[in-house]
């Protein structure tokens, strides 16, 4: 009777430790996950920020060419209304879905090729170019057309080591377990990840 007690007990306890040791490696692939998402959504903020410093430099630059110069009404228009577009579209972090961010992309890729036509417009008057204010404006919008880059580049680092952890087994049962969905990344977008090349669109290229 107490041999078999003993057996009995030595199963449940060996069962007990198998359970233990499954629940706390659930727990740390969870954990990993989190930290993983966490550094996603730390990487989207710097995004978010040079994309709305590019925006506050916007209206400064259209009201400088418009004092300036009387023509390009339409290009001036459509910065305007690029910007009040690329504006409009937000995402909360916690849903960066592929088809979320292309619908972001495709916003802030609207400014930026408003922006190049602007600056084509800048090439076209001498006064303009020789601007000082103008000038200061258009370096801080490559600086920060740079900084985009940068910033984009880290993001997708960041979402492609998330998407691959959550993706591999055995992390995928906890992923699906949890909810932890895949994101999206940037996709190569000249009018949105460099800084507009001005020599190029003026050949129209």
């Amino acid at each position: 009777m107490k041999k078999g007690c003993l057996i009995g007990g030595g199963i449940i306890g060996l069962i007990a430790v198998i359970v233990i040791g499954i629940f706390m490696w659930g727990i740390g692939i969870n954990n990993n996950m989190i930290e993983l998402n966490n550094d996603v959504n730390l990487k989207w903020g710097s995004v978010e920020s040079s994309y709305q410093r590019r925006s506050d430099l916007v209206p400064g630059l259209v009201a400088t060419v418009n004092k300036a110069t009387n023509y390009e009404k339409e290009t001036l228009t459509s910065v305007i209304e690029a910007r009040a577009k690329a504006s409009s579209v937000q995402i909360d972090p916690s849903n960066l879905s592929p088809e979320k961010l292309a619908e972001y992309q495709k916003a802030q890729s609207g400014l930026g090729s408003a922006l190049g036509r602007l600056l084509v417009t800048i090439e076209k008057y001498p006064d303009l170019k020789a601007n000082q204010n103008i000038l200061g404006l258009q370096n801080q919008l490559e600086g920060t057309e740079n900084r985009i880059k940068i910033d984009r580049d880290n993001f997708n680092q960041s979402v492609t080591a998330y998407n691959n952890y959550i993706q591999k087994f055995p992390a995928s049962i906890v992923a699906n377990f949890r909810n932890f969905k895949e994101k999206g990344t940037f996709k190569a977008d000249a009018g949105a990840e460099k800084a507009p090349n001005v020599d190029q669109l003026l050949n129209g290229k």
